[in-house]
């Protein structure tokens, strides 16, 4: 049985502070805001919960939703076995292991609001490498037109952003696994699938729950990488959740855009908790 020690709060301690202040204070605003019918800030009529009612009833509501969570879908069922097989095939205790992992990891230090203009140059039919190539292949000049092609486009955009974050992850938790471990399975006989499964597999479970918890907060609300691309179209099927918010927003409809994002936020925050319930139950299981 492990000894509970909560003196690592005092370290914690400010930066809950900070998140609190720049965190917690614009959310209770947002709540706030959306009870009320706001013409201007200066002018705000009570009307409840209707705008939740609005909301919840809505056919788009629902229809974004589905959007959203069909993305984050495949994005995890890519990105997770994807993250494994690259972290996998580095190679540990050797010279170039750093050079390897700064090369993987470049497609993190590219700003966001700078990736959907990288690939639209990308796919650029006169100046873009895949847009002189990609016609080849059957693709279509006016891809943005084919719902198949814009979901594709923004998959492998965010597949070539955010996997690297899933190989770091799982290559740091593969690095403590002792070499005896593998010395014991070549003399068992084991083979590279059994390795996996029984000696390195249970060593990723923490670091995947994290990956699929970032993975899918991140996904679930895309915004600032879909809708450079096509703003949402070809006929709103890539109207995501946050892109149906921010084209609330830019209607200035208030009252219904603060609505959503507390109902959006409720939704990550039921999963951040399922998850956490989820690591708990883990360490729970692997405690002495």
């Amino acid at each position: 049985m492990k000894d509970s020690n909560n003196a690592g709060w005092i370290f914690v301690l400010p930066a809950v502070l900070v998140l609190g202040l720049v965190g917690l204070i614009p959310l209770i605003t947002v709540i706030n805001y959306s009870f009320f019918e706001i013409f201007i800030l200066d002018a705000r009529f009570w009307v409840g919960s209707e705008w939740y009612n609005e909301v919840i009833g809505s056919d788009r509501f629902w229809a974004s939703f589905g959007r959203s969570a069909l993305f984050s879908a495949l994005i995890l069922t890519i990105q997770i076995p994807l993250g494994i097989a690259v972290a996998l095939c580095i190679p540990r205790r050797q010279f170039w292991v750093g050079i390897a992992l700064a090369v993987v990891a470049l497609p993190l230090l590219v700003p966001w609001n700078m990736i959907p203009s990288l690939w639209l140059s990308l796919l650029n039919p006169e100046t873009g490498i895949l847009g002189r190539l990609f016609p080849m292949t059957g693709w279509p000049p006016d891809w943005k037109l084919s719902v198949p092609h814009t979901w594709a486009v923004i998959i492998a955009m965010d597949v070539w952003h955010w996997t690297s974050l899933v190989v770091i992850l799982c290559y740091s938790a593969l690095t403590t696994i002792p070499a005896s471990y593998y010395q014991a399975a070549a003399i068992d006989g084991a083979g590279p699938w059994q390795v996996f499964l029984f000696i390195q597999l249970p060593k990723l479970y923490h670091v995947l729950l994290m990956a699929i918890l970032l993975r899918f907060m991140d996904s679930f609300m895309i915004y600032t990488e879909a809708f450079p691309i096509n703003a949402g179209g070809p006929g709103g099927a890539t109207m995501f959740l946050a892109v149906d918010l921010g084209e609330e927003i830019k209607a200035f409809n208030y009252g219904p855009s603060a609505a959503r994002s507390v109902l959006y936020f409720l939704i990550v925050l039921t999963v951040a908790w399922t998850f956490t319930k989820a690591q708990g139950k883990l360490d729970g299981g692997q405690a002495p």
